[in-house]
């Protein structure tokens, strides 16, 4: 292989990874998305597990977005799938509870498209880790590979879907509060709003 040709095949794993990372962070921050408003315009108030499910989703992204800000790297990707493996364990663990309900213990919230979203969330989970496994086999990395020209199109759709991310994470955390304050989490109100 030539030296124009392996450039050439760099530059295209590159825009690749970006298309990848950038199509993850936002179909995570819709789903983020569609959570704060299942929250705060349906009225339903998160549980502790669905909280700790936001958390993972929040962690995959800001794993995506050090592949951005310091070059791509299996080190970066591996935190996403990390947080990937830990939105699966909660959301498995949420859903065995919906499903098997402790004494007192109802299902907190409403379906979408027929399934609940702990549910859904087991669903995601397992799309991102295949989806990181598919990039890893297909598209790979290069540690540390940065584009030849650093200011593309898709680098800065990423960083404004990035800050919308540090935006949704700012709310989330602000949310938590407001519902939890110092205490335990609880689905039956705020608990700084009484």
């Amino acid at each position: 292989m030539t030296a124009s040709e392996e450039r050439r095949q760099g530059t295209l794993r590159y825009i690749l990874n970006e298309l990848f990372g950038v199509a993850m962070m936002a179909v995570i921050a819709a789903v983020l998305t569609a959570a704060l408003y299942m929250q705060y315009g349906r009225g339903e108030i998160p549980c502790p597990l669905c909280l700790l499910q936001r958390v993972a989703m929040l962690g995959v992204c800001f794993g995506l977005m050090l592949n951005f800000r310091n070059g791509f790297s299996d080190r970066n990707t591996g935190y996403g799938l990390l947080f990937s493996v830990f939105l699966l364990i909660v959301a498995v663990r949420q859903t065995l509870l919906d499903i098997y309900p402790r004494p007192g213990h109802e299902y907190v919230g409403s379906a979408v498209l027929g399934l609940h979203m702990p549910v859904w969330s087991v669903i995601i989970a397992v799309a991102l880790i295949t989806g990181f496994a598919l990039k890893l086999c297909i598209i790979g990395t290069e540690d540390g590979a940065r584009p030849p020209n650093s200011s593309s199109l898709v680098g800065r759709f990423a960083a404004i879907v990035g800050l919308y991310v540090i935006a949704l994470a700012v709310v989330n955390f602000a949310s938590v509060v407001v519902q939890c304050g110092l205490g335990q989490c609880h689905t039956t109100g705020y608990a700084l709003l009484k």
